[in-house]
């Protein structure tokens, strides 16, 4: 393009020079004109460096209330920081293991408020939904708290531990008609799976620590 302009211009500024004054000036403000046109078009092509933007953690796919978060449910994208959200995380591995509090839509930054759960699952350990025999307990339960999960057994007075020092990631709202709301509790994996067959046929109740 600078090439094929070259000439144009030279040949311009030649015609402004042998020009009467009158028309000198009016092509001079027509140059001018030109160049500044030129220069406009060549700045609004050239990549633009996002300035002063913010990376923002966002939900890559539409997570529902109580997913465990994974790294493929995670994008970052950079925000203008005028429209972050307050508490907004920055990097994928502050979301990664945890629990959402509520749906999210793809694209939706994740705050802190947005997550519960201490911090990523440890390795090797899943996340239980447990609906409690008496639903009123889970009132009593709050992310962090330490539990014991019991179930039934053969006889009343010989009940099953199911899990001893399970750490309550949240507390979740069940579904309309549902029996009330579920509670989700971290395990290791072997014992995850006890429990999850257990919930599937019998009553579970929990024990706070």
């Amino acid at each position: 393009m600078g090439s094929r302009l070259s000439p144009l211009l030279h040949h311009r500024l030649r015609e402004v020079a042998g020009a009467p004054g009158w028309r000198r000036t009016a092509l001079l403000r027509r140059t001018a004109a030109g160049l500044l046109a030129a220069l406009a078009l060549a700045l609004a092509l050239a990549p633009q460096a996002a300035a002063g933007s913010v990376p923002v953690v966002v939900a890559a796919t539409d997570l529902g209330s109580g997913s465990l978060v994974t790294a493929e449910a995670l994008a970052v994208r950079e925000w203008p920081p005028e429209l972050a959200p307050a508490g907004a995380l920055t990097t994928t591995a502050a979301a990664e293991g945890r629990v959402v509090v509520g749906a999210v839509r793809a694209g939706e930054p994740l705050t802190d408020v947005r997550l519960t759960g201490a911090g990523p699952l440890a390795s090797g350990s899943a996340a239980v939904p447990v609906r409690l025999a008496d639903a009123d307990v889970a009132a009593l339960l709050v992310a962090g708290r330490r539990v014991d999960v019991v179930t039934l057994g053969e006889r009343a007075d010989q009940p099953v531990v199911l899990a001893t020092d399970a750490e309550v990631l949240a507390v979740l709202p069940g579904p309309s008609g549902s029996q009330g709301p579920l509670v989700l509790v971290a395990l290791s994996r072997e014992v995850a799976t006890r429990v999850a067959a257990a919930t599937l046929s019998a009553q579970v109740a929990v024990t706070l620590r």
